[in-house]
């Protein structure tokens, strides 16, 4: 055998391990698909300290309308912030959103205005909730509304849990409620590793919001 033999067998078998790999991978995806047999709405919380729970939210909302669904996007917190996503979407027929006008809360200092307001927009929130025609409604930011008592988690819960069978709900914001979380069907948490704005950084438009 010669000197080269060893390196020429090499690479062979290195595929030949690779397609072994992803035929059992394949085999494995494949399973999860067949036994994926249940078809209804999905309740999804973003959650967690990390950026892009939003920015998660309104790539959904990019999704469903991208499908012709209709969407509501309830917005607690950001509402008179400026934000991309909202210009962008915002003539698309199949798109309402309705915003908390009060701006962010640790601006406002005022528990009575505020709680006004949210209750307020909450209203359309359960219209949505209600409405079997809509495809797809995003809480942006309600877990802020439940922590400061503005809003009460069993009032919150009904109207998810009560919702059109084929209606998905998207619930995003830090420190998402222990019910909301056990109701959930799928719970991704955002976490911080760095954050610019920690180290001095501004926000930049287009990329922030």
């Amino acid at each position: 055998m010669s000197d080269d033999a060893p390196h020429d067998s090499a690479p062979s078998d290195r595929n030949a391990r690779h397609q072994r790999a992803m035929q059992k991978l394949k085999r494995h995806v494949d399973d999860k698909v067949a036994a994926a047999s249940e078809q209804r709405g999905l309740l999804l919380v973003f959650t967690g300290n990390g950026k892009g729970k939003t920015t998660a939210a309104w790539g959904t909302v990019t999704r469903a309308l991208g499908y012709g669904y209709r969407v509501g996007v309830i917005q607690f917190i950001k509402g008179l912030w400026e934000c991309g996503e909202r210009e962008r979407l915002s003539e698309d027929a199949n798109l309402a959103v309705h915003v908390m006008a009060t701006g962010f809360t640790w601006e406002t200092q005022n528990r009575e205005s505020d709680t006004a307001a949210c209750v307020e927009v909450w209203q359309e929130a359960k219209r949505l909730l209600a409405d079997p025609d809509v495809y797809l409604v995003v809480l942006d930011e309600i877990t802020y509304m439940l922590k400061f008592g503005y809003l009460d988690i069993d009032e919150v819960a009904r109207a998810i849990d009560e919702r059109p069978p084929e209606q998905s709900v998207i619930v995003t914001g830090r420190n998402a409620h222990r019910t909301l979380i056990e109701m959930a069907d799928t719970v991704t948490e955002m976490d911080v590793v760095k954050h610019a704005f920690d180290v001095g950084i501004q926000a930049r438009r287009g990329i922030d919001f």
